[in-house]
């Protein structure tokens, strides 16, 4: 009987859909069963965005690992929950419909059937039942409602955690703010209840916006003209957008943000208490940036030509070093602080504001990265020293960011090297008070280093105790005191697109209102242009059904607004991160209409126990993500502050490029064997046109563009081309990208499956090479073969009892349940493959035809190859799938050694080996070897001196 692949995994994978084999059981819900009694298990991938070119064999790798655990815990009896679904807003699908006019959600149901039915080939263990999509109104009606709780929650710091804001209001119309702590915008005024309550409503809704965890601010964004959006930080690659390579500047402009500042100090501590890789951790730690120092006022000095009085300025600076206070001998603002354009002396003001121009430019990470560039304008004002009231002078420069701490920095060139080489550069003078002492960059970061100073006050002290004087000095003049600052800054949650969430807000004389949860959700208008308007406007504003009707509670169209009944609706969307911020939680309960989910759902689901992904994602969607936890902790909707126990970050798997060589200045292409010292260009070649043997097929790659149709190829010898080959990221740019659907067909899914886990270590990068593949699909056929040894490959497995000669088959089969499931426990997936191999090589020697060894053998291995398994458990006779099978039971009593095959050396070379039981003494060993025939034809008669018995290892005659 042949191992027919294709049909055995269609016929399972039908089977799977039809029967939902692996739809979670829930807890007691509305319209459920009941309660599973199975303890419960949540593995979980970070969901797809569903582009247009569909999977390449890169992208299922932490899938099928996932998979496989998923599967190993239902066959160690847990209720598993491994549900999939589709991050389906995004830039990529918007920026397709401004190029073909198509609906994005058209192109985005499209690629969403693509990406299912790749998924499904490869048999994936998903409960479809719960597929989520993102772009979906049942799904964002929830990311509307979460937004609305941000907004009506304020960060009180007192207790640590999110509050009503109805319950701020509450104070504020019986004390004011003055005794409130909270996270909060840094220009808060500070009011009395009687001024509360005199305030007019506009009044009041502008102070509780610098209050709220989601705000309306002008914020420094980086803006992309090209796409006509706002971009995140982790979009932008070398300065350029990553999608499509556009330019990015810096733009001031009124956006949401989340307030996720006021949570950095959980997020740092957080970290402590979860099983997340170490890297992705020291990530998250360096974006949150913590840093203890002090916060110093430096007096800007007045100037005629300004109108500028004293006191008029202050400029604050945070510094982890306030003992190095004297060593200050210039300030240098970033170009984007809001004081430069108020200080800047008119001589200055060209320069200043050219710099300021050029600066946009540029993204904070080209900033952050680039330190042998110096530039920097000096703006003509002065600040005074706090203590030696000395006039400093402020310079602008954009090595300092306005989004990192105060978007100020006091300079000690004789102590920072930044500052070192920009004084130097700029011939500022630099004091030395460090003069006699080490002063170089190792010596200034020792905090234990003494000090010499110039001020009595923290001479001869060390670190610790001049900081301390000095924090205190300045708490005493009033421009300063003791600060912990961190680098995270709060999150731009606007976005100048279409295809994304819209916000449920209106506006009323300016201020955001919320839409309440029973009018949720507010859908997505249908428009003519997916670009910005002519006046500028985000892609929303060319909607014409986009204004919210107070008195009948539904969407009107725009020529019925009047400002009284009814309104203008927000024209911004929602960022990508947005939805992929809770759609953990709402897997547990996704048919819900009344609520987010349920609390049954969330009390008995609780965590996600395992979550797979790639690492580029850890300072965006995870972060972003364990902040919305960390609130609807606060709120009470869920019972953990932390979304994932544990969280595994694969590897990649890379793609083996092909180049070929032109000519430089020629339409004239060499093999690569034949380049030699002529200069040439290599060239990216599609791997398709190339076999093993690095041969290009010619015609193929001349077809494929028009420009090499007529290119003259110098080939070898034989008359072949030969490409060159280097390991790269496997992407449609360079056309190494392998399809799964190819593999598929040819090889199988189980081997795609098995081949991807063989390839290395889950968490490593390693190169996909298509020829490899022949050898887990051997081993698939060796083990089809395994169970059909009967008369013309017909299927043979025999019930003989397992006591009858099966002692080498159950020593096999345990000796792999054991390694199996100490492989899957500890993700070592790549060794388990290596281990069915041998099982299988072993019991084929063997000639194992029994049921109690080839049973539980399928069940080993069907989370790896679930198709090939299924369908020999159903041979087996079994009418339910595999994936309800008990995981074997590892019994170390068939490892057991009974007896010993001991070498018998003569004089220290063995001879021979003989075979002997293990409890036998030394006395019964000797005698035994002894009466060996091999042993006296060894000493031809000789009387040995002695014998050397090591029971269990060795025997050695000495004669």
């Amino acid at each position: 009987m042949k191992y027919n692949f294709n049909e055995i995994e269609a016929k399972w994978q039908k089977y799977w859909a039809e029967n939902q084999t692996f739809k979670a059981e829930n807890p007691t819900l509305s319209g459920a069963e009941g309660k599973s009694e199975k303890p419960k298990y949540y593995v979980l991938d970070m969901f797809p965005y569903p582009s247009g070119a569909g999977l390449h064999v890169g992208h299922p790798l932490g899938y099928i690992a996932s998979d496989i655990y998923a599967r190993y815990k239902r066959h160690k009896g847990f209720n598993v929950l491994h549900p999939q679904g589709y991050d389906s807003f995004g830039l990529p699908a918007e920026q397709y419909a401004i190029q073909t006019g198509q609906h994005p959600a058209i192109t985005t149901a499209d690629n969403i059937k693509t990406y299912r039915r790749q998924l499904d080939q490869i048999g994936f263990s998903f409960d479809w039942s719960r597929e989520v999509r993102t772009s979906d109104p049942s799904y964002y009606k929830w990311t509307q409602w979460v937004f609305i709780q941000l907004f009506e929650s304020w960060y009180n710091n007192a207790t640590n955690k999110a509050e009503a804001i109805s319950d701020l209001i509450q104070i504020f119309e019986t004390e004011g703010n003055s005794n409130v702590n909270a996270a909060c915008d840094d220009n808060v005024e500070i009011f009395s209840a009687e001024t509360w309550k005199g305030f007019t409503s506009e009044k009041q809704q502008e102070i509780l916006l610098q209050y709220r965890l989601t705000y309306l601010a002008e914020t420094e964004v980086n803006w992309c003209p090209a796409l006509g959006t706002v971009l995140a930080n982790d979009e932008i690659v070398n300065g350029v957008s990553e999608r499509g390579g556009h330019p990015v500047i810096r733009k001031k402009m009124t956006q949401w943000s989340m307030r996720i500042s006021a949570y950095a100090e959980r997020l740092l501590q957080g970290l402590d208490t979860i099983d997340w890789t170490d890297s992705l951790k020291e990530s998250q730690r360096n974006w949150i940036g913590k840093s203890v120092g002090a916060s110093v006022i430096f007096n800007v000095l007045p100037n005629v030509t300004l109108n500028a009085v004293e006191g008029s300025h202050k400029i604050e600076v945070f510094t982890t070093r306030p003992d190095t206070i004297f060593g200050v001998s210039f300030m240098t603002l970033a170009p984007e602080h809001e004081l430069v354009s108020q200080i800047t002396t008119p001589e200055q003001k060209e320069n200043v504001e050219a710099y300021i121009l050029a600066t946009a430019k540029r993204s904070e990470r080209d900033r952050m990265a680039d330190v042998k560039n110096i530039s920097g304008v000096f703006t003509g004002a002065y600040a005074e020293h706090p203590f030696t009231k000395e006039p400093i002078p402020i310079w602008i420069g954009d090595y300092v960011l306005a989004g990192y701490g105060t978007g100020a920095v006091m300079a000690v060139p004789c102590g920072d090297q930044r500052d070192y080489d920009f004084a130097k550069h700029f011939n500022i003078p630099i004091p030395n008070i460090f003069e006699g002492i080490d002063i170089s960059e190792e010596a200034f970061a020792d905090k234990e280093k003494t000090i010499i100073a110039n001020s009595d006050f923290i001479n001869g002290m060390n670190y610790k105790k001049a900081t301390k004087r000095v924090i205190f000095e300045l708490e005493q003049l009033g421009q300063g005191e003791g600060k912990t600052n961190y680098r995270l800054r709060d999150a731009v949650f606007s976005r100048q697109r279409y295809w994304g969430e819209p916000f449920p807000v209106y506006y009323v004389n300016g201020m955001p209102q919320m839409i309440a949860k029973e009018h949720l959700p507010i859908k997505l208008p249908e428009v003519e242009k997916y670009l910005p308007t002519e006046t500028g406007e985000p892609p929303l504003g060319n909607a014409t059904v986009w204004a919210w009707d107070v008195n009948q509670c539904l969407v009107v169209g725009n020529e019925l607004i009047d400002n009284e009944t009814v309104f203008p609706l927000e024209l911004n969307t929602m960022p990508g991160w947005a939805g992929s911020s809770q759609y953990f939680n709402r897997y547990m309960d996704p048919d819900n209409d009344d609520e987010i989910f349920s609390k049954e759902a969330i009390d008995y689901w609780q965590q996600v126990d395992l979550y797979i992904g790639g690492s580029e994602h850890a300072t965006g969607h995870l972060l972003y993500s364990r902040f919305w936890q960390k609130f609807m902790f606060d709120k009470g909707f869920v019972p953990y502050d932390e979304f994932a126990k544990k969280l595994i970050n694969q590897g990649m798997i890379l793609g083996t490029s092909a180049f070929v060589y032109r000519v430089e200045g020629e339409n004239k292409f060499i093999s690569k064997e034949l380049v030699g010292e002529t200069k040439v260009q290599p060239i990216h070649a599609d791997v398709s046109f190339v076999n093993s043997s690095d041969e290009l097929d010619i015609e193929a790659f001349k077809n494929w563009r028009e420009e090499f149709k007529d290119a003259e190829f110098i080939c070898e010898e034989d008359g072949t081309y030969k490409v060159g080959r280097d390991v790269e990221k496997m992407s449609k740019s360079k056309y190494n990208v392998v399809n799964p659907d190819q593999i598929c067909e040819r090889y199988g899914a189980d081997s795609l499956r098995l081949y991807e886990m063989f390839l290395g270590p889950l968490e490593q990068y390693k190169p996909w090479n298509t020829a490899g593949i022949t050898g887990v699909h051997s081993f698939l056929k060796k083990l089809w073969k395994l169970y059909h040894q009967g008369e013309n490959g017909a299927f043979h497995v025999t019930s003989s009892p397992p006591s009858e000669g099966l002692g080498e088959a159950l020593k096999t089969l345990h000796k792999t349940i054991k390694k199996v499931e100490e492989d899957i426990e500890n993700f070592s997936f790549n060794t388990s493959v290596s281990t069915f191999m041998i099982a299988v090589n072993e019991l084929t020697a063997q000639k194992c035809t029994n049921k109690d060894i080839l049973e539980p053998l399928l069940v080993l291995v069907s989370p790896y190859a679930p198709h090939i398994a299924e369908e020999l458990w159903s041979q087996l006779g079994h009418s339910e799938s595999i994936s309800t099978a008990e995981f074997p039971k590892f019994d170390k009593s068939h490892l057991v050694e009974s007896s010993k095959n001991y070498p018998i050396s003569f004089n220290g070379k063995m001879r021979f080996t003989m075979e002997l039981p293990l409890d036998m003494s030394k006395g019964d060993i000797e005698a035994a070897v002894m009466a060996y025939e091999k042993t006296q034809e060894q000493l031809e008669g000789r009387t040995p001196k002695k014998v050397i018995v090591v029971p269990g290892k060795i025997v050695n005659i000495v004669s």
